[in-house]
C-alpha cells in the first residue's frame, strides 16, 4: 500500500497551526522545516507519519479529529466565554476539548442536537448553504398555527428584509392555547426559527432542535454528550 501524502498546507491546517491560506505564508516566509530542512515550495508534499515537520522550531503533529453530538439545554450559550457570566456549551465537556467549536449555533433559549467538532472542513459542509443539509426544530408556539400558516412558512415570509422559508412544516397539534409544530430548513440563518413566526404574528414559547442531516437527538439526555460513529460522520457528509 502506497504511504499517504498530503500538502504541506493541509497539514498544517488539520494540525491547528493556521488556516491553509495562513499555512502557504508560513511557508513562503521559510518557517516551516521538514526533517530538519527549510520548504519554501507551495505544493511540497508530506508523509504524516513519517515527516517531521515543524514550524519556527517547534513540532507540528495532527490532532485527533473529535465529533461530538449534545443535547444543548436551555440557558447555555455557545460561546467559549460569555461578558455576562452565563453558562456555555464548553461547561459541559471535558476541559481537555479545548480545541473543538460548534457547528453552528443555537441560542440561549433554544435547547436541543448541536455539534462540536475541531474538523474545519467537516463544519464547512452542514453549515454552509450550498450543501443544503436540513436541520429539524419541534416549536412549541402561542395560539393556534393552522394549515394557511404552516403553507405560508413553506412559501416564505419576509422579516426585517430577509427572506425565510422552510423546506417542510408539519402541524403535530393545534389549539387556541398553543400549538406544535416540526419545522425543518436548510441555510440556519439567525434566530430563523422564530422570526419566521413572528413575521405571522406568533411567539415561540419552546425550541428544541431534534435532526440535523440524518442524525437524530434520539434518547440523549439534556445536558449529555456523546462522540459520532465513523458511520454518522459519513452519513452527515453524504448528501441526501
Amino acid at each position: 500500500m502506497p504511504p499517504v501524502v498530503v500538502r504541506l498546507q493541509k497539514f498544517l491546517a488539520d494540525a491547528g497551526v493556521a488556516s491553509r491560506r495562513a499555512s502557504e505564508a508560513l511557508i513562503l516566509a521559510g518557517r516551516i522545516k521538514v526533517n530538519g530542512r527549510v520548504v519554501q515550495v507551495l505544493g511540497s508534499r508530506v508523509n504524516p507519519e513519517q515527516d517531521a515537520v515543524t514550524v519556527d522550531g517547534k513540532p507540528a503533529r495532527l490532532k485527533r479529529k473529535l465529533y461530538v453530538a449534545l443535547n444543548k439545554p436551555r440557558r447555555y450559550v455557545c460561546s467559549r466565554k460569555d461578558e455576562k457570566g452565563r453558562d456555555t456549551v464548553y461547561d459541559l465537556l471535558p476541559r481537555e476539548w479545548s480545541n473543538v467549536f460548534t457547528v453552528g449555533r443555537l441560542d440561549y433559549d433554544s435547547e436541543g442536537l448541536i455539534l462540536l467538532t475541531n474538523d474545519g472542513e467537516f463544519s464547512l459542509h452542514l453549515t454552509h448553504p450550498r450543501y443544503g443539509v436540513a436541520k429539524k426544530y419541534l416549536a412549541t408556539v402561542e395560539g393556534r398555527v393552522n394549515e394557511d400558516a404552516a403553507r405560508q412558512l413553506g412559501r416564505g415570509v419576509l422579516e426585517a428584509g430577509e427572506w425565510l422559508r422552510a423546506r417542510a412544516v408539519r402541524v403535530h397539534h393545534s389549539g387556541p392555547s398553543g400549538s406544535l409544530v416540526e419545522i425543518e430548513l436548510t441555510e440556519g440563518k439567525n434566530r430563523e426559527v422564530r422570526r419566521m413566526f413572528g413575521a405571522l404574528g406568533l411567539a415561540v414559547k419552546r425550541l428544541k432542535r431534534i435532526q440535523i442531516g440524518r442524525l437524530k437527538l434520539g434518547e440523549l439526555r439534556p445536558g449529555r454528550w456523546r462522540t459520532l460513529t465513523d458511520g454518522e460522520i459519513k452519513t452527515l457528509l453524504t448528501k441526501i
